[in-house]
């Protein structure tokens, strides 16, 4: 195995390489607008895969596959001789669907931010049905407070004092 740098190394070489052969070493007609965006080279240096985008339809994706493997041989000689290792990685052409997922992701967010001004003009004017803080804060204490001294001396009953007094005796005095 080789180490990462290298191969990261080696894939940036690859890139350079095939891009520059793409614009002026081959003249297949098949070939459209096409951008190298990424090389991945396997651990030990024998695979690496090119993404590359290209301008255009559908029709044009599938003439630059076909004339991208058809070159393929060349390109993969001209990587052997520039780069001088002793081993010429395969080279395997993968269409970057990258730029196509980024541009769905925009109309989606687009969208959504419509979406998000229409229901900021249904809000708009709008108050809440209950109150704007719809949490109980008690802010007062002491005896206003809720609990047992708010409520009297009378509110725990007429038999209040005796419960008191019997609380009182357990303390291991004797109740009078």
């Amino acid at each position: 195995m080789v180490d990462a740098a290298r191969a990261a190394r080696m894939a940036g070489r690859i890139q350079q390489i095939v891009a520059q052969q793409l614009r002026n070493g081959v003249k297949d007609p098949r070939l459209g607008m096409v951008t190298v965006t990424d090389v991945r080279v396997t651990g030990d240096l024998h695979d690496a895969t090119v993404y590359y985008t290209v301008l255009g339809d559908d029709e044009a994706l599938v003439s630059t596959q076909t004339a991208l493997d058809s070159a393929k041989g060349v390109l993969r000689s001209q990587v052997g001789r520039q780069t001088g290792v002793k081993f010429t990685p395969t080279l395997t052409f993968v269409h970057d669907h990258v730029p196509d997922n980024a541009h769905q992701i925009n109309e989606l967010l687009a969208e959504a931010h419509q979406r998000d001004a229409e229901v900021e003009a249904v809000r708009a004017g709008k108050t809440y049905a209950g109150d704007a803080d719809p949490y109980r804060h008690d802010e007062t204490e002491g005896p206003d407070a809720d609990g047992p001294d708010a409520l009297g001396p009378d509110a725990l009953g007429p038999d209040a004092d005796e419960v008191s007094s019997t609380v009182d005796g357990l303390d291991g005095d004797e109740p009078e």
